[in-house]
C-alpha cells in the first residue's frame, strides 16, 4: 500500500543576516545562493522528487506571507509538474500556527496524509542522500511517529539547537529522541560533538496531519483551538493552477506565536508521543549567515567564491556577490562583500552573524534599504528607481504581457511614460491609445490612468514623475486586477 505524502512548505521569515540581498519585500527564500534556482524552488523540487513505489506525492501546500504570494506565485509558475496551494497568513504568527493550517487543509475530507514539512531557505548538495533519507522517513512515520531529520554535525556549531538521540536503530534508521538541546557555548558544542550522540536540529519534520493535531491539541490547546477558529472563517480563491486559502484575518491575528519546537516538539521526549530522529548527512545548509553562503559556493584555488560581475587579485576565502555593477578586490582575506544597486556590506567572515546589528540600525534610522531594493517586483512586473532628487523620479518599469496596473490617480504628482520596448495601452482619462517603441505620452497631476501590456513580449517604458511628493503612497486605486487593498 502507497503511502500518501503532502509536501508542506515554509514560506515565511525575512532572513535578516544575509541583508543587503535579502530584505522584508524580497526575503532570502526567492534568492538563488546557490544552484540556479532560488531556494524555495530549490525545497518545492526536493520534496516533490520523493514519490517511489511505496510513495505517492499530493500538492504542495505552502504557507506564506499574504505580502509575498505572487513572489511565490511566479517562482511555482517556473517549475515543471508542480501544482501548490498557497496558505496565505495575514501576519506572522511562527511556525506552529503555519503548521496547523496546513494540517487542516491536509486532512480536508477525512483524509490522514504524512506531512513532510520543510522551511523554504534550506540548501542541500547531495540530493540523493536527501531523497533516501526522506523516503525513510516517511516509512517511520506511517505508524503515527513524529519523525525529525537530524543534521549529522561537522563541526562544533553555536548557531544550530540540538538533538540527542538514545537507543538502537530502528528499521528505518530512526532514533528516539532523548532530549532536545537550546544552542550551546563552543565548548558545549565540542562535548556534542565528541560524544557522538547529538545532532543539528534541521527544522524539518515528517509527521501525519492527525499527529501533528493532536499532539498542539495536548501541548498548546490554545493555539490549537485559536487557528482552528481562524480556519473556519477562511476564504478561497483560484489563481490558474493555485488555490488561494486565506484565514480570517483578526482571529488569526490572536494566535499565540510559537516555534513548532517550542510549543509541541521539546514537550514529546518522555511523552506518549512518540518522536524519533532519523540522521541526514546530505551536505545541508541553512544558510543563516553569509559565512554559510560562502562554505557552500564553488571556491576558486585560493578559496573565493564569486558570484556576479567581480574581479579578485591576490585574495584568499573572500566572498563577493556583485548584483549591478563591477566589483573590484585586491589584497583582501576571509571577507564578505556584498553589492546591491542601493546598498553595500563589507564585513570580516568570521562576524557574519552580526550583520543584524546593521539592520537594527537601519530599523531605528527607520531606513527604506531595510524592506525593499532599488528594484521592486510587483504582481504585474517590476520596477526601478534609478534616479531621483527633489521634486521628480525616474523609473524603468517592465509589465509582463498581458500584465495591468491598477486604475489609478495620484494627488500630487504628474508622469511622463516613454515605451523603450514592446506595446503599450495607456488609458488616460476616458481616452484609450497605444504607443510603440521611442513614443510617449503625458499624465496629468490628478488624472486617472492605466498602463496595460497588450503584447506578448515584456513592456519596458521610462517614467518620469514631477511634483511636490513622490512617494508610493500617492497612489488612489479605483481598479485592481490583484486585489491590493487602498493605501492609507
Amino acid at each position: 500500500m502507497k503511502q500518501s505524502i503532502v509536501p508542506v512548505i515554509l514560506c515565511g521569515g525575512s532572513g535578516t543576516r544575509l541583508w543587503p540581498l535579502s530584505r522584508s519585500g524580497y526575503p532570502k527564500q526567492f534568492l538563488v545562493l546557490s544552484g540556479t534556482t532560488s531556494l524555495f524552488q530549490q525545497a518545492v523540487e526536493r520534496t516533490n522528487a520523493l514519490a517511489c513505489d511505496d510513495i505517492e506525492i499530493g500538492q504542495t501546500l505552502v504557507v506564506t506571507n499574504e505580502a509575498h504570494r505572487f513572489l511565490v506565485l511566479d517562482q511555482l509558475s517556473e517549475l515543471k509538474n508542480v501544482s501548490a496551494t498557497l496558505l496565505l497568513e495575514p501576519v506572522g504568527r511562527n511556525t506552529a500556527p503555519a503548521l496547523t493550517l496546513a494540517a487542516l487543509q491536509a486532512s480536508a475530507n477525512g483524509q490522514d496524509p504524512i506531512l513532510v514539512v520543510t522551511p523554504a531557505d534550506q540548501t542541500v548538495q547531495n540530493s540523493q542522500a536527501f531523497t533516501a533519507a526522506l523516503q525513510q522517513a516517511v516509512r517511520a512515520a506511517a505508524s503515527g511517529n513524529i519523525v525529525i531529520l537530524g543534521i549529522t554535525p561537522d563541526k562544533p556549531e553555536t548557531g544550530y539547537g540540538y538533538i540527542r538521540q538514545s537507543g538502537a536503530a530502528g528499521s528505518f534508521g530512526e532514533y528516539s529522541v532523548a532530549q532536545f538541546a537550546e544552542k550551546p557555548s563552543q565548548e558545549t558544542a565540542k562535548q556534542y560533538l565528541a560524544s557522538g550522540g547529538y545532532a543539528w536540529n534541521s527544522g524539518m519534520f515528517v509527521l501525519k496531519a492527525s499527529s501533528w493535531l493532536k499532539a498542539l491539541k495536548h501541548f498548546r490547546p490554545d493555539i490549537a483551538s485559536a487557528t482552528e477558529a481562524a480556519w473556519a472563517g477562511k476564504t478561497i480563491d483560484n489563481h490558474t493552477a493555485s488555490l488561494l486559502v486565506r484565514p480570517e484575518t483578526e482571529a488569526f491575528a490572536s494566535i499565540p506565536s510559537q516555534s513548532i519546537d517550542y510549543a509541541v516538539m521539546e514537550h514529546c521526549p518522555g511523552s506518549q508521543f512518540s518522536i524519533q530522529m532519523l540522521a541526514l548527512d546530505a551536505g545541508w545548509s541553512d544558510l543563516g549567515a553569509w559565512d554559510a553562503v560562502w562554505q557552500v559556493g564553488e571556491q576558486d584555488g585560493q578559496g573565493n567564491v564569486v558570484q556576479g560581475d567581480a574581479l579578485v587579485a591576490d585574495s584568499h576565502n573572500t566572498l563577493i556577490h556583485s548584483s549591478s555593477r563591477l566589483v573590484g578586490a585586491v589584497g583582501v582575506s576571509n571577507l564578505i562583500i556584498i553589492e546591491t544597486a542601493d546598498a553595500v556590506l563589507v564585513a570580516d567572515r568570521s562576524q557574519s552573524q552580526h550583520v543584524k546589528k546593521i539592520v537594527t540600525q537601519l530599523e531605528q534610522l527607520e531606513r527604506t534599504e531595510l524592506h525593499l531594493h532599488r528594484k521592486v517586483h510587483r504582481p504585474w512586473g517590476w520596477y526601478d528607481s534609478i534616479d531621483e532628487a527633489e521634486r521628480f523620479k525616474v523609473k524603468r518599469i517592465q509589465v509582463k504581457p498581458g500584465a495591468t496596473l491598477s486604475l489609478q490617480m495620484h494627488h500630487h504628482r504628474a508622469e511622463h511614460w516613454i515605451v523603450v520596448k514592446g506595446t503599450a495601452e495607456i488609458t488616460c482619462g476616458d481616452t484609450v491609445t497605444l504607443l510603440s517603441e521611442n513614443q510617449s505620452t503625458y499624465i496629468p497631476l490628478g488624472q486617472k490612468h492605466r498602463l496595460r501590456n497588450p503584447g506578448s513580449i515584456p513592456l519596458e517604458i521610462i517614467e518620469v514623475q514631477s511634483g511636490s511628493y513622490l512617494g508610493e503612497d500617492d497612489i488612489v486605486r479605483f481598479e485592481d486586477s490583484y486585489g491590493r487593498s487602498q493605501p492609507s
